[in-house]
């Protein structure tokens, strides 16, 4: 993969983190009703989560590319089905948000922060599909190691540096109001993205 074939990848990872769900409640609820570092470890873990998940995708369909090239070819289409509908249902979200959490929560310990943004990642079935509908359209026959590895590094680190960043700048509540004030502009770039890459698999 050159230059230009990472940043769509890139892209795409790093909006389907800052896509409103699950996980960014999760770290707003770690962050207000804990402290700065409970979620930065939330978001971590989260990352390591997101990661595994990765690995486990990049490497099941390195597997039936060997094996089976028709089957790694409907993957591809199906894959590029689901990309559609999620793209859809960005668009269809607009501004809609996860809810804040309620600020008299008992606050958890970093452990606990940190357990909890792993399960959040690790329990969400959309993670897996999503990573095996994405990577299908970049996977190739004779990748090496080095660029399955690339793969699974970016998707990790860029949710655990988007958290990560959600986490400190949550710290000050103006920012707070102004992220969730421009959900409606997330979901929209992620769903025309998302869009983009299934109509890709067209074209290959």
């Amino acid at each position: 993969m050159n230059f230009t074939a990472w940043l769509p990848l890139a892209g795409v990872c790093l909006l389907g983190a800052m896509s409103p769900g699950p996980s960014l409640a999760m770290i707003i609820r770690q962050t207000l009703g804990g402290s700065r570092q409970q979620g930065v470890c939330a978001a971590a873990a989260h990352g390591v989560g997101v990661g595994l998940f990765a690995l486990a995708a990049v490497q099941g369909l390195a597997l039936v590319l060997t094996a089976e090239p028709w089957l790694f070819r409907a993957i591809t289409w199906a894959g590029a089905a689901f990309l559609c509908w999620l793209g859809w249902q960005s668009l269809r979200a607009g501004g809609d948000g996860p809810a804040l959490a309620d600020p008299a929560q008992a606050r958890s310990s970093l452990w606990r922060s940190t357990r909890e943004g792993l399960v959040v990642a690790l329990s969400n079935p959309h993670l897996a599909v999503f990573f095996l509908a994405l990577f299908s359209q970049f996977v190739v026959p004779g990748m090496s190691w080095a660029h399955k590895a690339g793969m699974v590094l970016l998707a990790g680190v860029l949710d655990m540096a988007w958290y990560s960043l959600v986490a400190l700048l949550l710290s000050h509540p103006r920012v707070l109001t102004l992220l969730r004030c421009r959900m409606g502009w997330v979901n929209r770039a992620t769903g025309v993205v998302l869009l983009l890459m299934s109509v890709r698999v067209l074209t290959l």
